[in-house]
């Protein structure tokens, strides 16, 4: 399990900070609809349709090093069970935890490329609002405050 320093990776984090009105706006909404049409009901399967922001979020954190393709040991290793588990680690994490921040946000961004719902339940629940916010909180301790 490898530290890492939120400094490093700050660049990154900045890039995301600028979505934290939206998630704060959407905390506990659905950002999602399934479209279905009457006329496709019989020759095809309903599909779920994301608020665009949702998708830039989504994008923007995808291709920055925050995410950790072994999120899964995180998970383990910090005995992260549920949403509940989940929200407490975000809460409990210093300085000298971002894998388990990074850990966290990779779970929802890169489980949800699979499984559509995931995104969504990242907003409803307040995941990508508490990951973001606790990164930036962390980082102000350690250096000038950020925008």
């Amino acid at each position: 399990m490898s530290e890492i320093n939120l400094a490093d990776i700050r660049g990154d984090i900045e890039k995301l900070l600028k979505y934290i009105p939206w998630l704060e706006s959407k905390s506990g909404e659905s950002v999602s609809k399934v479209y279905s049409d009457n006329n496709l009901a019989n020759t095809s399967v309903p599909f779920p349709v994301y608020d665009s922001t949702l998708l830039s979020f989504v994008n923007e954190a995808n291709a920055t090093s925050l995410m950790d393709k072994n999120y899964v040991y995180v998970y383990s290793h910090h005995f992260i069970r549920d949403v509940e588990d989940e929200k407490k680690a975000i809460d409990e994490a210093g300085v000298k935890d971002g894998d388990v921040l990074c850990g966290i946000l990779s779970k929802y961004i890169l489980s949800g490329m699979v499984k559509g719902n995931v995104w969504s339940l990242g907003v409803t629940e307040g995941i990508y609002l508490r990951v973001l916010k606790k990164m930036k909180s962390l980082l102000e301790i350690w250096d000038a405050p950020l925008a």
